[in-house]
């Protein structure tokens, strides 16, 4: 479809077929936590860093067009909870592909998390907004997790596994899930999804190398980029992060010139 084709272009490389993306979407769940407080200058960073995307849910995108600085893809978040429900793992539609349209985004964005007890819920959302998707021509990135009372370890490979095929088999076009914790484990995520599959940052990790070595490592067995928030809206220099991991996602830099890039050095170009 040539309306997906060109959108997926806005928020992946055409010449390395991956994408840095940064959530931005944690004031609905947690509120205004530090590095999202004012969410114009925090995205002014994330662009200045060179990320290809951000999510962000409809009153946050507000920010308007930029007008100056590099480019920055526009993913909408369809799915909302918060941290006071009784069941923050129940995520509901709070807006629509017509809505994306509308604002003039690039993509749409869903959670699911499976194991939930409303996943028959969220999987019903995820095909409703799927068949919107491939309606309008508007690019669908799953953010597909396993958190539920039958989920014991959220990060085994086999159930991140599971999680990105259903995320490809419900017609995503771009899969975010939990890292497995190596590259062989996540190896076998990415070779059971047809669709590129990105991996989330998660909470808060404890040094700058740990996240970079978890992006080189994806990179590495095929993954397709990384969608990483609080490890860089919360970083001290968000810019410098954004830059150290787009330099391995899409120019290959180790681990230790990603460390330079952040330290202030040349790195990789």
């Amino acid at each position: 479809m040539i309306g997906k084709k060109i959108r997926l272009e806005r928020i992946m490389d055409r010449r390395t077929h991956r994408t840095v993306v940064v959530p931005m979407d944690h004031g609905v769940t947690v509120g205004p936590i530090p590095g999202l407080r004012q969410i114009p200058p925090a995205a002014n960073l994330i662009a200045e860093g060179g990320a290809n995307a951000v999510v962000l849910h409809r009153g946050g995108a507000m920010f308007g067009h930029r007008g100056y600085g590099p480019d920055l893809g526009f993913i909408l978040h369809l799915s909302g909870s918060t941290s006071m429900s009784p069941d923050a793992n129940r995520k509901v539609l709070v807006a629509g592909v017509e809505d994306a349209l509308r604002m003039g985004a690039d993509a749409v964005s869903i959670h699911v998390n499976l194991g939930a007890e409303d996943e028959a819920q969220m999987l019903r959302d995820f095909g409703r907004v799927s068949s919107d998707c491939f309606r309008w021509g508007m690019p669908l990135l799953a953010m597909i997790y396993t958190r539920g009372p039958r989920i014991d370890d959220e990060y085994e490979y086999r159930r991140i596994s599971h999680a990105a095929r259903v995320g490809a088999e419900m017609g995503a076009d771009l899969v975010k899930v939990g890292y497995t914790g190596s590259p062989e484990s996540f190896r076998e995520v990415v070779e059971g999804c047809a669709v590129p599959v990105l991996i989330a940052g998660g909470e808060k990790m404890e040094s700058d190398e740990d996240v970079l070595r978890m992006v080189k490592d994806a990179v590495v067995v095929g993954g397709a980029g990384a969608s990483i928030g609080r490890n860089v809206f919360q970083h001290g220099s968000p810019a410098s992060m954004v830059r150290a991991i787009a330099s391995i996602v899409h120019h290959e830099a180790s681990v230790d010139e990603a460390l330079a890039i952040l330290s202030g050095g040349t790195g990789a170009s």
